[in-house]
């Protein structure tokens, strides 16, 4: 039996409603109108910077069969692929650089590191997911159509599974997530046709392919290519295993049938292969190895910060219900309390995707995420005034909130946790809240119908709906 928190909308009226709507847009409005070269020289050099960590990645691994080499690359390469996923991929395919109009970095044409499709991705996010947040039901992004994290859920036994199976979740998050991007309850609905299923099937396939054809095969033959022509100009000089995992194999076969010349055939070409192939082999796994941590790095980071900014203690939910007839105000409102922050240094923040500002993001998913910081103090201001929460803590807290809840809504039962009050600033040490409010300045910055304005203005990536001015 659950208990029924109040929802944060129930003391404001349909007149504060619009007024904060207004304060929301006109947030927005200004920093479309400021952004320019800071905004485009951002972005650029956090693309230049990740394509310069992955060949420093590459490069290193090229001598992987050594154990610093190994630890060095794999880390390069983590890191780019998680700058390549979340800072760059989930940001340019919302659309928040399309301003630029630059033919290379919009998300009509961007594609990123992951299982994913693009067109996929941005149907099941940028729409069903911005739209309709935390609406139970609608936001198939709740506990992702597998796990139950909101009491209100119905339980189910297979959700007993869900510690474990949240385990595997973390560390092939990208592959989850494609599959999830499917939606096969549209299909069960008929609101999809198989055609539509396969097609997204075959996308989601050749994704794989290209992975698994360039972190699993490509890239180590590179290395294991580099190894062999390093020790053959070196005259055999790089140290490496006595024998050969093939030539181990090759003699135990010829031992076990073919007869007494047959064996001896066999162990001759082991011979060979004992002096060519050890170095090489080693060298080709290694880097196997390494492609396959830095994924396995890239899907639990992504996990963290994804499952931290939506499904903590702070976050509410809301039944179709409460939404009905929901003003753009209400929209507003049900972005801000139905995510939290992870507060962190400025490079958290960078390798995070500027996610921690989860909230702001959700306010507003197009903006430039670089922006997110500068507008968080505003958006206290408005929660101060409107006697709103601003859900924000540390990783460590998030984190723990929110495995706890997976762990304690595996069972049946359960009840919310208690919400946080409206934000004080007298009890935030890192606010920097204005005199007046920052909004109101610039309400009159943009008109209503400018390209600009609004979270939903049109580009090839964001297609949320809120509610119309």
């Amino acid at each position: 039996m659950t208990t029924e928190i109040e929802s944060p909308l129930a003391h404001l009226s349909e007149e504060m409603l619009e007024a904060l709507a207004k304060e929301f847009d006109a947030i927005h409005d200004r920093v479309y109108a400021d952004l320019g070269e800071r905004d485009r020289r951002y972005i650029k050099t956090v693309i230049a910077t990740q394509r310069q960590l992955a060949v420093a990645g590459r490069a290193l691994l090229l001598g992987s069969a050594s154990k610093p080499a190994w630890v060095a690359g794999t880390a390069c390469l983590g890191m780019a692929k998680i700058l390549e996923n979340m800072e760059i991929g989930h940001n340019v395919m919302h659309g928040q650089w399309d301003w630029m109009n630059d033919p290379d970095i919009h998300s009509s044409v961007w594609d990123w590191d992951t299982a994913s499709t693009a067109a996929g991705w941005k149907h099941s996010h940028n729409y069903i997911h911005h739209t309709f947040t935390n609406i139970r039901g609608k936001d198939k992004d709740l506990g992702y159509e597998i796990m139950r994290i909101d009491p209100h859920q119905k339980w189910h036994p297979v959700y007993l599974a869900q510690p474990f199976y949240n385990v595997l979740l973390m560390a092939f998050f990208e592959w989850g997530v494609a599959l999830h991007d499917l939606d096969l309850d549209a299909l069960w609905a008929g609101e999809k046709t198989p055609a539509q299923v396969l097609g997204e099937l075959k996308g989601i396939a050749g994704k794989a392919r290209r992975q698994f054809v360039k972190d699993y095969v490509g890239w180590p033959l590179v290395s294991a290519g580099a190894f062999a022509a390093v020790q053959l100009l070196s005259g055999g000089r790089i140290p490496q295993p006595a024998t050969s995992r093939i030539g181990r194999r090759l003699r135990g076969l010829g031992r076990l049938g073919g007869g007494r010349a047959a064996g001896h055939r066999a162990d001759l070409v082991a011979d060979v292969l004992d002096k060519v192939l050890p170095g090489v082999e080693k060298t080709f796994l290694a880097t196997l190895a390494a492609d396959f941590t830095a994924n396995i790095i890239r899907n639990v980071w992504s996990h963290a910060i994804i499952f931290c900014g939506h499904f903590p203690d702070q976050t509410y939910t809301f039944s179709r219900k409460e939404v009905e007839n929901e003003s753009r105000g209400g929209w507003y409102v049900r972005q801000l309390v139905g995510a939290a922050n992870i507060e962190g240094s400025p490079l958290f923040h960078v390798i995070s995707g500027n996610l921690g500002y989860q909230v702001e993001h959700h306010l507003y998913p197009d903006m430039p995420s670089t922006r997110y910081s500068e507008v968080a103090p505003e958006v206290k201001d408005i929660c101060e005034r409107y006697g709103l929460p601003y859900n924000t803590g540390p990783l460590s807290r998030q984190w723990g909130t929110v495995h706890r809840t997976i762990l304690r809504l595996a069972f049946p039962g359960g009840k919310p946790r208690p919400k946080p009050g409206p934000y004080r600033s007298a009890d935030d040490p890192s606010s920097r809240k204005p005199a007046t409010s920052e909004a109101a300045r610039f309400r009159s910055r943009l008109p209503a119908d400018h390209p600009a304005a609004g979270p939903e203005h049109e580009h090839g990536g964001v297609e949320v709906e809120p509610p119309p001015r």
